[in-house]
């Protein structure tokens, strides 16, 4: 092997090298604020004191539904991407599987009340509505592909469910940017569209990269 060779070979390994590390970087940070808000949503059905007018109202209406969808929802948060990344371990991933569809039928359910009861506005009741419509769907269309050993499309409604999920976190990030550039006097009509926004994103962007990887595999 000739000197070019060998100095073409370090420099693709450390290219790759660095690839991987910006990538493990990449994915740490989005795993850390994944964890933060699962830790805020834990955390807000014990200490709301801090709450805006518009929760806290749910809170006093909604004493038991309202925390237990808010714990549901963000162990959701975290049930799910831990059974995803359990899915070569078919014990675990089977345990925390079932886990998490317990959870997700508790969090999407109570879902409604906590939408309803006192809603910011009618649309924004209606995206966190059609939110847990489709989380419960995909749960459904999961449970009854595994059942039927149709592996590659539970692995698709799982993969879609997650991304609903995720929902939870982008909408936080919206309303953080919207209080560092937005107006008040706009704030009912970005909080509507956020409660639809938030989880029809990433469930899109989803979608579109499994049928493209279906596509071209």
């Amino acid at each position: 092997m000739s000197d070019w060779d060998k100095a073409v070979m370090i420099g693709s390994s450390k290219r790759t090298a660095r690839a991987g590390w910006i990538a493990w970087a990449i994915l740490s940070a989005i795993a850390v604020f994944i964890l933060y808000t699962a830790f805020k949503g834990f955390a807000s059905a014990f200490w709301n004191e801090d709450f805006p007018e518009s929760l806290a109202i749910k809170v006093e209406l909604l004493p038991l539904i309202f925390p237990v969808h808010m714990i549901t929802g963000a162990l959701a948060l975290v049930l799910l991407p831990l059974a995803i990344l359990l899915r070569r371990a078919p014990r675990w991933h089977r345990l925390i599987g079932r886990i998490a569809a317990v959870d997700v039928v508790v969090a999407g359910l109570t879902a409604f009340p906590v939408a309803w009861v006192a809603p910011v506005t009618t649309w924004s009741a209606a995206g966190f509505s059609a939110q847990a419509v489709t989380w419960l769907t995909l749960l459904a269309l999961g449970i009854y592909n595994i059942r039927r050993r149709r592996i590659a499309e539970h692995w698709t409604c799982m993969l879609l469910m997650t991304a609903t999920t995720s929902g939870a976190v982008f909408f936080r990030i919206f309303l953080a940017l919207w209080a560092m550039l937005g107006s008040s006097r706009w704030f009912e009509a970005f909080y509507a569209s956020d409660a639809w926004v938030a989880w029809m994103l990433p469930l899109g962007v989803t979608a579109l990269v499994l049928r493209w990887r279906k596509r071209v595999g």
